[in-house]
Formats: C-alpha cells, structure tokens, sequence
C-alpha cells in the first residue's frame, strides 16, 4: 500500500512539473489562459490531496484488517505450534523411556555377560594354569613315565582280577617290567611296558618345513625303534615269558601318528613279537585276556564239575524213583477215592429210594386220606 502511494505521489509531482513547463511555453498566451490553466491545476491539486486522504484512510483501513488478520494467524499459528510441540514432547518421553527401558535390560543383558565371560575368564587362567603344570610334567621325563604307567595300572586293575597281574615284577635276569599278567601256558607271562615319546613327538608335531620335518620324524622312529627293542630284549625270556610282549603308549595321539606314518615302526614290533598298544586297544586286549583267563579257570575246574555232575546225577536218580513211588501212592490213593466215591454213589441212590417209599396209614384219616388218592375213590366214598 505504502509503494501505491509513493508512485501516486510521484506521478502527481510529474503532472506539477509538466504544468509548470506548459505554463511557461504558453507566456505567450493570454493571461486569461494562464488564470484558467492556474484554476485547473489548482483543482487537480485538490483532487489529488483529496485522493491522497482517501487513500491513506485506505490504508489504514488495510492495516487494521491485515493486523487483525495477523493476529489471527498468529494465534492459530501458536497454537498449532503449542500442540505440536506437545505432542512431540509426548513421543519424546515415550521414546526416551523405551529407550531408557531397553538401555537398562541391555546393561542387565551385558552384565549377565560380563559375569559368564568373567567366569570363563577365571576357567580359562586356571586351565592355562593346569596347561602348564601338565607341559612342566611332560617335560619331566620319570613324571610322563609315572602319567603313562598310572594310566596303564588303572586300565589293568579295571579289567583284570587281582590274582591275575602283577606290578613291577621282576623276572629272572633282574630286569623289572611295569606289569606282567599272568596267563596258563602256553603262552605264560606276559610283559607290559609303558613307554612315552614325548619330546620327538612334540617335534615332529612342531616341524616348520619339510627338513624339519624329516629331521623329526627319523628322530620319532628311532625313539620308538629303541623302545621296542628294549621290551624284546629284557622281557621276552625263552620258558619263562610268553613269546610276546605289550608296549603301552598312553596317548591316542601318539599311536595313529605311528600306525598312519610309520608302518616300518609297526612292522618292525611285529617282528620283534612286541605289541603296540594305546588306552584303547589295551581295553580291548584286557577284555579279551579276561575271557581267556575265565576259560582257563573252568578248564582247571573241570574235574569238580564233573564230580558235581555226578553227585547231582545221583540226586536225580534218587529224586526220580521217590517221585515213582509218589505216583504209585498217588494212583492207590486214586482208587480209594474212586472206591469211597463208588460207596457214596450206592448210598445216595438208596437214601433218595427210602424217600420215594409209601409208608402204610395208621389211622381213620390217614386212611381216608389214602383212599382219595385211589382211582376207585368216588365209589369207596359212596360204599361208606
């Protein structure tokens, strides 16, 4: 509105001007002219204050309108915003909450965590721990000795009655095996050592590259090599031993390295009657020595067997004649029985014939009583 009146009021100090330089043009005009040409400016100059008041009360009128206007928009606005900002408020605290919500559950969560994974921390040191004390034993040559023949006695007593080995024996040229187990001859004793190539295993398994490898590996036979030459030499005794004996390696691990890379080495304890063994396969061979030893056992009993059979014969034979007695009894009780059945039989017929008997009337009206029954009874009736 501001701009409208600012060009009007433009326009008109044009339209002064242009008057103005046709007045002076027209000097030469009458003065008549120049009065009358004054008049209409000074009426144009009227109508356009007049204008000018009208426009401004306009103007006013268009403020006031626009103010109210902006007020109202200004309330609606406001509000609009009032409400909006509490429902985002709203949704902000339900958020947060939530949020604070699974915030906490997840510290509880973490927590829970955090303890398991403390304990499994603590298990983990304390194996660690136990790694080590087990690799400062294995390192000790009598304590992997010790490990692999506790094991190996434990194996024995669990499968084996105690009559049937013996610990640390010591045979006749002075040598003292770990076990030896007792078996009837042939095949005799048998000799089982415990024997552990730790540090050559651990060097084969630990081997970077192929020299290294090579290098471990002959050592690994050669270890072995000896140790099966040992058992064959000091407890394998011709008339005092079995023919073979049992080399007892206590790791699983140990043995299918040997039986998978090394079939020399195997071939080798075939040859020499010296028996390759893990935890395992001494099970098994234990088992298959109780069934053997139980055998025997019933063989060295066979005698008393017999004795008990013959005795427990002559019981039978005895049982089964007192038993055909018993049944001769049995059949002579059988025929009373069928006798006394016989006697009572007879009696009850004749008990039920003397009830059936008509007995003879003993007076006036008994035999009145009798004559009714009597066919002939209306003609007796009208005789009396």
């Amino acid at each position: 509105m501001e701009i409208e009146i600012f060009g009007l009021a433009i326009v008109a100090i044009c339209a002064v001007i242009i008057a103005l330089i046709i007045a002076r043009r027209g000097n030469e005009a009458s003065s008549t002219n120049f009065a009358e040409t004054a008049n209409r400016l000074s009426q144009a100059q009227s109508e356009f204050m007049g204008r000018l008041s009208h426009m401004a009360d306009s103007q006013a009128t268009a403020q006031k309108l626009i103010g109210e206007q902006l007020q109202a928009q200004e309330r609606a606005v406001t509000k609009m915003i009032d409400e909006r900002l509490a429902e985002v408020t709203r949704r902000v605290g339900e958020n947060l909450q939530k949020t604070g919500d699974k915030s906490a559950e997840t510290m509880a969560q973490l927590h829970e965590r955090l303890a398991v994974i403390d304990a499994a921390q603590k298990n983990i040191t304390k194996l660690s721990a136990g790694v080590l004390s087990l690799q400062d034993i294995l390192s000790n040559k009598q304590a992997r000795g010790a490990i692999g023949q506790t094991q190996m006695e434990d194996l024995v007593r669990n499968m084996l009655p105690s009559s049937a080995f013996d610990f640390q024996f010591t045979l006749s040229n002075g040598k003292r095996a770990d076990c030896v187990i007792h078996l009837p001859n042939p095949p005799g004793l048998i000799a089982v050592d415990s024997k552990y190539p730790h540090e050559s295993f651990l060097r084969l398994n630990d081997a970077g590259d192929e020299r290294a490898r090579a290098s471990a590996e002959q050592s690994f036979r050669s270890d072995i090599t000896k140790h099966i030459r040992d058992i064959a030499d000091k407890y394998i005794i011709a008339g005092e031993t079995a023919d073979t004996a049992i080399m007892f390696v206590p790791a699983e691990s140990v043995f299918a390295e040997l039986h998978d890379h090394f079939p020399t080495v195997v071939e080798e304890g075939f040859r020499r009657r010296v028996f390759i063994v893990s935890p395992t396969t001494l099970m098994a061979t234990l088992n298959t020595i109780r069934a053997i030893l139980k055998d025997a056992r019933m063989r060295e009993q066979a005698h008393v067997i017999q004795t008990e059979i013959a005795k427990m014969m002559v019981d039978v034979t005895r049982l089964n004649k007192r038993v055909g007695q018993l049944a001769t009894h049995f059949n002579q009780t059988q025929r009373d029985i069928d006798e006394v059945l016989t006697s009572t039989g007879k009696i009850a017929k004749r008990g039920v014939s003397i009830e059936n008997i008509e007995l003879e009337p003993t007076t006036k009206e008994g035999a009145l009583h009798q004559i009714t029954k009597n066919k002939d009874a209306p003609r007796l009736k009208r005789l009396l």
